[in-house]
């Protein structure tokens, strides 16, 4: 279980910041996020204007890339860049 008092999102410096994410569904911390990973990274420049608009995002799975660019402060040309991991390999037998 989780520690609440920790923090989901924390700033390390000015192009690095850490995430945790918990997914509805899964119901529990998952390894990495990419939307989580991409709104973390946008927010977090939004509400700390020092931190870089390419940011290397920590999760417990990884490093996550995340550039954009911040034009009169609408974000556009969103990319996301890292690992691919299989974590698990199903079938469907009839």
């Amino acid at each position: 279980m989780m520690n609440l008092s920790q923090k989901f999102v924390e700033t390390i410096d000015d192009s690095n910041i850490k995430i945790r994410t918990y997914e509805r569904g899964v119901e529990g911390e998952t390894l990495a996020c990419g939307t989580g990973s991409v709104a973390s990274a946008i927010i977090s420049m939004i509400k700390n204007e020092r931190l870089k608009v390419k940011v290397s995002v920590h999760t417990k799975g990884g490093i996550l890339k995340v550039e954009f660019d911040n034009i009169k402060n609408k974000i556009k040309n969103v990319y996301l860049e890292g690992e691919a991991k299989s974590v698990f390999q199903g079938g469907i037998y009839v």
